[in-house]
């Protein structure tokens, strides 16, 4: 869990925080004031807001002013374009509830099965992000909600390329991830042929894409694996802030900013990038990493501050300031120690301390019951995305690998890496230029 900032924790709506802001002018952002009928009579009148407010559109487009908070009825309202250089879900505010889904080609399916897969993903994503129905054989799960938010997300895994034929095709950078002494990996729940990230901020609209994906894949292609995910809701602080995670603690002020001149040459692969069809794509690493909470919180604070390097209540470096202060890891108390301990997580995974490494998280929480023995089965859904993985997520875990105060207290429990094409012009579907190349 590197100590990166999410890209935004509120609804698109609000402002950003400084961390947060994405792109204002991002090719997908939905056209102010272009709303289905779906979205007007499930939303707009239910909430009375006036059609040109309600139009408002979310992910990359700019925001209001903070002192003009969301109201959590108008966040059905907020939709994300489908279409757009990059895929949606990858620089699109954090939304409230996710679905991470991997998925493996049904024995017998190949190049073409997959193109037609692909193919109706595509057009039941762009339909649902829009706020309108399936369109074959609808739940009506969503029936009266707007968009939500709703962000739908596609990838391959290692194991696609060999089972398609496409081995040629290949990225070097999809090579499997090394090995790390904190890993604990179920195989089960690991890696796939294809992975899907669903995020919405209403838990029925993020379900009811879920479901849609699922029936779609028919034949083609069965569920490997499927973990559900949560994040703070929108309009639920006073302000727009940095995301917490389970263990209490401001998660990631850190992450890159694509205010920054170089988060394009960081998070996306480049246009002229090898192989082709990669070209304003990225690499998604996921990794359900588990918080041994009990162990957590036996604690004090100013340990648990210690373990990560930052204040718990403000997220300041505990070398002082604010959450956005640079930490001064020179710093030293009375008695001549490190104020910043030399093995907490903040320093540790400073992207001046690892090579200039940085990539761009977006994970969710998680919480899947509570084991016989009364322990919570909860932590942090990981998800980072990066330009290239040898350059972004590697060499941060391999330097936490050796060292990290953090270490004793997770589990890194699954693992994939997925390349994302880049985004789906008008007409096209994800991964076009793969699958028809």
């Amino acid at each position: 869990m590197a100590d990166q900032s999410t890209p935004g924790t509120s609804s698109a709506r609000e402002t950003p925080s400084p961390e947060a802001s994405p792109d204002a002018e991002s090719s997908n952002a939905s056209p102010k004031g272009v709303m289905s009928r779906r979205r007007l009579l499930g939303t707009a009148g239910a909430t009375g807001l006036a059609l040109g407010a309600a139009g408002a559109a979310v992910g990359y487009t700019a925001a209001p002013s903070a002192e003009k908070a969301t109201p959590l009825t108008s966040v059905g309202t907020d939709a994300v374009m489908f279409h757009g250089k990059h895929q949606p879900g990858i620089t699109t505010a954090l939304q409230a509830r996710g679905h991470l889904v991997a998925f493996d080609l049904a024995v017998g399916s190949g190049r073409r099965e997959a193109a037609a897969l692909l193919r109706r993903w595509s057009e039941t994503a762009r339909r649902l992000m829009t706020g309108e129905a399936a369109a074959h054989e609808d739940t009506d799960v969503a029936r009266d909600a707007g968009p939500s938010s709703l962000t739908v997300t596609f990838g391959f895994g290692h194991s696609f390329f060999a089972r398609t034929g496409l081995e040629k095709q290949r990225p070097v950078a999809l090579d499997p991830l090394p090995d790390f002494s904190s890993d604990h990996l179920d195989k089960a729940r690991s890696n796939g042929d294809l992975w899907v990230q669903i995020g919405a901020n209403d838990a029925l609209v993020a379900f009811h894409a879920l479901r849609a994906i699922q029936k779609d894949a028919g034949s083609a292609a069965r569920v490997r694996w499927q973990m559900n995910g949560f994040n703070r809701s929108p309009g639920a602080t006073a302000e727009p802030m940095t995301a917490r995670n389970l263990m209490g603690q401001i998660d990631g002020t850190r992450n890159p900013k694509p205010s920054e001149p170089d988060f394009d040459g960081r998070v996306f692969v480049p246009a002229s990038g090898d192989p082709e069809w990669m070209a304003n794509g990225s690499y998604a690493v996921v990794r359900r990493i588990r918080m041994l909470l009990d162990d957590w919180e036996k604690l004090s604070g100013k340990a648990q501050e210690d373990v990560i390097g930052r204040r718990k209540s403000t997220g300041a470096p505990l070398s002082g300031g604010t959450e956005t202060t640079a930490m001064d890891l020179d710093r030293t108390d009375a008695d001549g120690n490190l104020v910043v301990p030399i093995n907490a997580h903040a320093r540790i995974t400073r992207p001046d301390q690892n090579g200039g490494a940085a990539m761009l998280r977006r994970p969710f929480s998680f919480h899947d019951g509570i084991d016989p023995d009364g322990v919570p089965d909860a932590g942090l859904l990981f998800v980072c995305w990066q330009a290239d993985p040898v350059r972004g997520f590697v060499p941060v875990q391999r330097k936490l690998d050796r060292g990290d105060a953090l270490s004793t207290f997770i589990r890194h429990e699954s693992s994939g890496l997925f390349a994302v094409p880049g985004g789906a012009a008008e007409g096209e579907y994800v991964g076009q230029r793969l699958l028809e190349g």
